[in-house]
């Protein structure tokens, strides 16, 4: 494993950072079976009245310069959000890593930073921070990790990676793997501490859903 957890202080993010917003594409990840769920297709259920997916692309677009969304189901209803939408290039919804090598093969950007629909309210600076992991350990790939009860607890589905990681996707995706945790970790990974926990609260069943929209 080739994991670095940084810590730096968030007044070093403005002055420190280089990667700029428009080096980055957003990618919303909203393949999913939404099996938790019962099936359905999570990205468009309603949080607050408007598409899980939807909340996802408004909190990004402020952090990154293009935006886009991989779905595999309604690609209409996915497409009238205004951004590109690309499926999975390998079958049987194959997770999260097949969704994140099928935003790079359309990215056309240095940087893609990754955020699962299904999580609205992941920090304002979510991309800023990882950039500023990923340029302290020259790295390529950051994720987002939270502390719970003490320990670090990994966030790897909200990452910073750079375009050039592709073919290590490709290859580890191609083998039948698919633990976005452990790819990351076979990369130069920086793990970037958030300190808010509850920000990464995700909707996985009804109940949790639910839950968001009394305030998570």
């Amino acid at each position: 494993m080739l994991m670095t957890v940084v810590t730096a202080p968030r007044s070093l993010y403005a002055r420190c950072m280089k990667i700029a917003r428009a080096d980055i594409t957003g990618l919303v990840l909203a393949g999913g079976r939404g099996s938790r769920m019962g099936g359905v297709d999570k990205g468009l259920q309603p949080h607050l009245g408007v598409p899980l997916a939807q909340h996802a692309l408004q909190r990004l677009a402020p952090q990154v310069g293009k935006s886009m969304i991989n779905a595999n189901r309604n690609l209409a209803a996915y497409e009238s959000m205004g951004v590109p939408v690309w499926p999975d290039e390998v079958p049987d919804f194959a997770g999260p890593l097949a969704g994140m090598l099928a935003g790079l093969a359309h990215c056309e950007t240095p940087y893609m930073v990754t955020v699962p629909c299904d999580t609205p309210n992941f920090p304002p600076d979510l991309a800023r921070r990882l950039a500023d992991g990923l340029e302290g350990i020259d790295g390529e790939v950051a994720i987002a990790a939270t502390r719970e009860g003490g320990a670090v607890r990994r966030q790897p589905v909200f990452s910073l990676m750079r375009t050039s990681v592709r073919a290590s996707l490709a290859a580890y995706v191609g083998g039948g793997q698919g633990n976005v945790g452990y790819w990351a970790g076979q990369q130069r990974c920086a793990v970037v501490l958030f300190e808010d926990a509850g920000a990464f609260f995700n909707a996985n069943t009804s109940a949790d859903l639910e839950q968001l929209q009394t305030g998570g």
